[in-house]
């Protein structure tokens, strides 16, 4: 393997291999039903941890706080079940409070139902919360299977029973003395998901994918259906931190009516705010919504609440019978309620819509069009234009070098024109950042500091290529040296430089769709260019053997010659249409975001 090829397949593999990372896997769904794991050996009699709650009493939809807590452990098993029935399956179902310490399992069809360890880790304290469903029965107790040591295990620990506000009698046997959760907001609880039936016929829907089921755990779903004098709207998407909607009149934040829905400690606080800026939102005392109702299942938040169309008496609340772009954004929130910056870039309507207008049913864009632009045009340089280019510089000059085009060998033409067209891609993408940002990006990492270092390294190329000088000249083999160099470097940065930029907030391609196709590709250009060495020191070789005989050299060499140019095109054509596949799927990708 080459030297330029060699350096680019270990530089890419040691940024890529930085990122890799493992994760425990714990799951014990086997023993959801007994509630045995499965070691080979008997449990242990006298239990050594205890199960406690914060809460007596519950109504559906409320939490229950949930603690196990004991001497050092290496992994446990936790359910609530019916009290009066101990064999019955799993009721309700759980949310986590340390995701490095627990996870959620799916026993029978009611998900996220159990919990459970992640790894051996020795732990003292698991804290859960638990959920009430609104089929809960009247008496629920909690049980856990803890597991000391792999032989060393208790099952069906007994915890708290808690029951129905009212079913509570003096007769219901508590473990816990702590007063019930309650309640201060005005809200209810949605029994069901929301449901995109209506959409662009009744209500006017967003969706984030397009035409997404806002059941699903990966689908943002917003919409609003006018109901005589005002507007009923619902919006839903994976989050266990916030969700929040906001009507602009253009799509930059500043002076914006807002809607939140807030996990404030595992409840649903709605609210109304104002957007000053790109500052955190003014939250209003007063709420002008009713008939408020939330849902946590599955880490998918959803809420409704209802609004006049024209609020008069509430200052920074839009008339909802005018047009506006609408902003749809997600973010993690504090147990107190604080909310944080959008981790990534809001949902933004490619124009302005009136809610209460024509029903219709549309998608949006979290990554605005110029960096879109920018992303693309960098794929189109960097995957496509610069990397035929130097497999065609580097292989091709035996085999076009005696065809012409413009008075000049057809590699170096060809290699000449997509390096052109690599520099004014790059430029044209260099600046539609600065552009959009209005200046330098403060939250980029290192992604802008390695795109400039690579738009120096490309106008140094194009500067050193135009003051090449001749073949035979005593400073052309230092020209050939800084012109690999500055190559290769360019091409190594620009890779790493678009991995970066993929997980910005501006443009956020999937993950880790991205960094699979990503390390495709690379692995795609080191296999040819490992192909074609090994071909070239094949040829080699085989011309040594045939010049060492001396029985018809001409004849023999020009065979080599035609065996090997037939080879390369092939490639060459394969390579081509390998890197078109890539390309495609990036720009794809960008178009959809």
């Amino acid at each position: 393997m080459s030297l330029p090829g060699l350096t680019f397949a270990v530089w890419l593999f040691i940024c890529f291999c930085m990122s890799v990372e493992g994760y425990p896997s714990g799951k014990v769904r086997e023993a959801c039903t007994s509630m045995i794991p499965c070691h080979g050996s008997s449990p242990q009699l006298s239990p050594e941890h205890t199960i406690t709650v914060n809460g007596s009493a519950f109504k559906p939809g409320d939490n229950i706080e949930v603690h196990l807590s004991g001497p050092d452990f290496e992994g446990f098993f936790m359910q609530a079940r019916d009290a009066e029935h101990l064999d019955s399956p799993a009721v309700g179902f759980f949310m986590l409070a340390d995701r490095r310490l627990s996870q959620l399992l799916t026993c029978g069809r009611t998900k996220n139902s159990a919990v459970s360890h992640t790894s051996k880790a020795k732990k003292k304290y698991i804290k859960v919360y638990w959920i009430a469903p609104g089929d809960a029965p009247k008496h629920v107790q909690f049980l856990a299977t803890v597991v000391k040591k792999y032989k060393t295990f208790w099952v069906k620990i007994p915890g708290p029973i808690v029951s129905q506000a009212n079913a509570l009698s003096p007769a219901t046997p508590l473990h816990a003395a702590s007063e019930a959760v309650s309640t201060s907001y005005p809200v209810s609880y949605l029994s069901k998901p929301f449901n995109a039936s209506g959409c662009g016929s009744t209500k006017f829907c967003i969706r984030n994918p397009s035409k997404c089921d806002p059941e699903s755990a990966s689908c943002f779903f917003l919409s609003f259906q006018q109901e005589k004098s005002s507007v009923f709207i619902e919006m839903s998407g994976p989050s266990e931190g916030y969700l929040a909607f906001a009507l602009s009149h253009d799509q930059w934040m500043g002076g914006d009516d807002a809607y939140l829905c807030v996990n404030e400690d595992h409840r649903v606080h709605v609210s109304t705010a104002y957007l000053k800026g790109q500052s955190r939102p003014l939250l209003d005392s007063e709420s002008a919504l009713k008939d408020i109702s939330w849902r946590i299942v599955d880490g998918v938040l959803q809420c409704s609440f209802r609004r006049s169309i024209i609020l008069p008496a509430y200052k920074g609340r839009f008339n909802l019978d005018a047009s506006y772009y609408i902003f749809l954004a997600d973010g993690e929130a504090s147990e107190g309620g604080l909310i944080y910056k959008h981790g990534r870039q809001p949902l933004i309507t490619n124009g302005i819509y009136n809610v209460t207008g024509l029903p219709q049913d549309i998608g949006g864009s979290r990554s605005p069009r110029l960096i879109k632009a920018h992303g693309a045009l960098m794929f189109v340089a960097w995957i496509t234009t610069v990397s035929i280019g130097i497999i065609v510089a580097r292989f091709f000059k035996p085999v076009w070098s005696h065809s012409f085009m413009f008075g000049k060998e057809m590699w170096f033409q060809v290699h000449r024109m997509l390096m052109l067209t690599t520099v004014m891609l790059t430029g044209i993408s260099f600046v539609l950042p600065f552009v959009y940002r209005g200046g330098w990006s403060q939250h980029a990492g290192f992604h802008p500091y390695l795109g400039c270092t690579v738009m120096a390294l490309t106008v140094f190329q194009a500067l050193m290529a135009g003051l090449r000088p001749p073949r035979h000249a005593p400073r052309r083999q230092l020209f050939n040296w800084f012109h690999w160099s500055a190559g290769t470097t360019a091409r190594i940065l620009a890779v790493v430089t678009m991995y970066l930029g993929m997980d910005l907030p501006a443009l956020d391609l999937p993950d880790p769709w991205d960094t699979y196709t990503m390390i495709g590709f690379v692995a795609w250009h080191v296999g040819i260019d490992v192909l074609l060495e090994i071909h070239s020191y094949c040829l080699v070789c085989k011309v040594e053997v045939i010049e060492d005989d001396r029985v018809q050299i001409l004849q023999s060499l020009t065979s080599a010659e035609a065996e090997g140019r037939l080879f390369k095109q092939i490639v060459l054509t394969v390579y081509v249409c390998g890197n078109i596949v890539f390309l495609i799927a990036f720009l794809t990708v960008i178009n959809q975001m």
